[in-house]
């Protein structure tokens, strides 16, 4: 049976893809903290609430739940959660926030495509995993060191495993967003300039209905897996499959 897994998927792009994949009658578990109460009693739809900063609490979480599935074929693990804080310059960072952003937005997703790889050989399932990625990672920009670094790192962990699974293996690829009404978007145009730059520049994108609909960044997403024949390591980015924002 095929089946997806999707962190942070309460919210935002993350229920977004959920409810593309439930369309599409695929069972999909929600990890993330509070679930998405608008799908409770759905068939296709679980929640499970996993701290996900806490390494060794989400990785028995992810070995036992794939122990119980006698019945996976294959899975699709949709890796989404992520924090675009902290949003200040460096030298005025809390480091218990630089802790939190780093175990959310690397370490947590680089530990669970280790440790599905193996469960995959083990178990014999196919493994798609996504990583979704931004644009952040391919400049600095003015308070989001950490924010930017995370992705960058995230991506060429995900080219380097694709590169040791070659095309027999199992399939990593990275999703880019580009930007999208949710509430990071909140987050970040609420935000002082002294702390994060461009602030202006995201206000101004609101305000110009330049933010598309997660529904939609989330629905191209979901047809490029079930659609399309997945490049292993390639960065797919939904610009290059909708048109742009006026």
């Amino acid at each position: 049976m095929i089946k997806a897994m999707v962190t942070g998927g309460s919210k935002g792009l993350g229920a977004a893809i959920v409810n593309h994949l439930i369309d599409r009658d695929i069972e999909v578990t929600d990890v993330s903290r509070s679930g998405n109460s608008s799908l409770k009693g759905n068939d296709l739809y679980n929640h499970q609430q996993v701290d996900m900063t806490s390494l060794s609490e989400s990785m028995n979480f992810l070995r036992s739940w794939t122990e119980e599935q006698s019945d996976l074929t294959k899975l699709y693990l949709i890796q989404n959660a992520g924090t675009v804080q902290p949003m200040e310059t460096v030298g005025n960072m809390d480091p218990s926030a630089i802790e939190t952003a780093i175990a959310l937005n690397y370490t947590a997703p680089a530990a669970w495509a280790n440790l599905a790889f193996k469960l995959a050989e083990e178990r014999g399932f196919e493994l798609v995993v996504v990583n979704i990625t931004s644009g952040a990672a391919d400049k600095p920009n003015h308070g989001w060191s950490v924010y930017g670094s995370t992705k960058a790192a995230l991506n060429l962990f995900t080219e380097t495993a694709a590169l040791e699974q070659g095309e027999q293996g199992h399939t990593i690829i990275s999703y880019s967003p580009s930007i999208m009404d949710t509430g990071m978007q909140e987050e970040i145009r609420s935000t002082d300039t002294s702390s994060f730059a461009a602030v202006q520049t995201f206000q101004q994108y609101k305000e110009q209905g330049k933010l598309r609909k997660p529904e939609e960044v989330g629905g191209v997403l979901v047809n490029i897996l079930l659609d399309e024949k997945l490049v292993n390591g390639k960065l797919y980015h939904v610009n290059d499959y909708l048109p742009p924002t006026k």
